[in-house]
């Protein structure tokens, strides 16, 4: 029974009390019975009269209550015409005002978060209470292995992908709070991770910040070295034409010297000549990447391109007993590319193939071509069975002026990477599960 009906119970059961009392007056003075019934009635109307008003906030609060229960911060309790109550209504008007225009405040701060989220390049994970992800923006989405993660931990999501334990989300699982680390994928790609915490509700949620730095870092180490190349080209170019100049000059002097003495003059000239030209040509090999022409885009078949590639080192190839082959060829249409700069990049691809093959101390030593069309996209691959990127990591393997070769220089992946890039094609230089190598190019997007 609500509070109402127990002050009502009591009122009237009160009342009936003196009602029976003035029963017993009804033989020895009955004016003085009916006066006092009369008085019995009238003090209970204005008991339940004063009742009512002494009620009716309660009502006023349950409606409030109602109102915040269906979040209805819009809508306003009518006014009484007691004063008194009036105060009570519009506090309650007043406090429902207040949270309306918090809640339209924190709903337009909800929205623009949400637009801000969905805008930002950097990928922004989110994780609950129990550390498994809660929320993921549209570029966490584009994230391999965490297009469907929701509900799933880090953790769950990287072994998924990467039995191993060792891709970009192992290494955003096991990233400290408050740190800021560069972080690479199994395809070279490098990201730059952060994670940090919020309270919500009084306890701590984690969420992680991932901002893809590929670009950035390749664009802050082309104008390094390029700004290297220049410097360098130059004093060696300048150093070369000079001696080179007096060199030529000093073999005049051949004939003024004994026959013995003018041989030994002359051999000793020309080797430092031919040294003189190597490192001539040592820095011109730097100089075609700086130097490199924007590419002149013509349709070219890919296939013939490779065809012309195969035949050229093809006797090479054989002498070194390694097999060059097409393992798969799909008919695909004519690509727009520079031809000349493909050609160039191709071809360091496969002799780079040769040689790993040629230094590598597998027993099937050959080189597989693949052109696939799969999804609409072409793909291009350059398998050998060399195996020397197994204990290589991915981030090193387009760094400038790195090689994995004794007496390499660097250049060849240099070049080719700036063949790719400057066409959009994206590419990938990694290991395979059975043991060998493999540079694919994605020749459409």
């Amino acid at each position: 029974m609500s509070l109402r009906w127990r002050l009502y119970a009591y009122l009237v059961g009160a009342h009936l009390l003196f009602l029976a009392i003035t029963v017993v007056l009804f033989r020895t003075q009955p004016p003085l019975m009916l006066g006092l019934e009369m008085l019995v009635l009238l003090s209970l109307g204005l008991g339940v009269w004063l009742l009512r008003r002494a009620l009716e906030p309660l009502g006023y609060t349950r409606h409030f209550h109602d109102l915040l229960q269906d979040q209805h911060y819009a809508a306003r309790l009518q006014l009484s015409s007691d004063k008194e109550l009036n105060e009570l209504v519009q506090l309650f008007n007043t406090m429902l005002g207040r949270l309306y225009q918090e809640r339209l405040q924190i709903g337009e701060q909800q929205g623009f978060l949400d637009r801000l989220l969905e805008a930002t390049p950097s990928a922004v994970i989110v994780f609950d209470f129990d550390g498994r992800i809660s929320l993921l923006n549209a570029s966490a989405h584009a994230l391999r292995g965490l297009g469907d993660a929701k509900g799933k931990t880090l953790a769950a999501c990287a072994l998924e992908i990467d039995e191993a334990g060792v891709g970009l989300l192992a290494q955003l699982d096991a990233l400290p709070l408050g740190d800021s680390q560069l972080l690479t994928d199994a395809d070279g790609r490098r990201y730059r991770g952060q994670r940090g915490q919020f309270y919500d509700r009084g306890f701590s949620r984690h969420f992680l910040l991932v901002e893809e730095l590929t670009e950035e870092l390749e664009s802050s180490e082309k104008a390094t070295y390029e700004k290297l190349i220049r410097v360098l080209a130059h004093e060696v170019n300048n150093t070369v034409a000079a001696t080179g100049s007096v060199l030529d000059s000093l073999l005049y002097y051949r004939s003024q010297l004994a026959e013995r003495d003018s041989e030994d003059f002359s051999t000793a000239i020309l080797a430092v000549q031919r040294r003189n030209a190597s490192l001539g040509e040592f820095i011109e090999r730097f100089t075609r990447v700086v130097k490199m022409p924007a590419p002149e885009l013509r349709p070219a078949a890919v296939r013939d391109i490779m065809d012309d590639i195969l035949y050229l080192y093809r006797e090479q190839c054989r002498s070194r007993g390694i097999t060059i082959a097409w393992q798969r060829c799909d008919e695909v249409p004519a690509i727009a590319m520079d031809r000349h700069l493909m050609e160039q990049a191709l071809l360091n691809v496969v002799k780079n193939a040769m040689e790993a093959v040629e230094a590598g101390a597998g027993e099937n030593r050959r080189i597989d071509f693949v052109l696939a069309q799969d999804a609409g996209r072409v793909r291009l691959s350059v398998i050998d069975s060399g195996n020397l990127l197994g204990d290589v990591p991915a981030r090193q393997l387009f760094t400038p002026f790195f090689t994995t070769k004794k007496g390499g220089q660097g250049i060849g992946l240099l070049f080719v990477r700036e063949v790719l890039n400057r066409h959009g094609y994206a590419y990938r230089l990694a290991a395979t599960n059975d043991g060998a190598t493999s540079f694919d190019i994605w020749l459409t997007a």
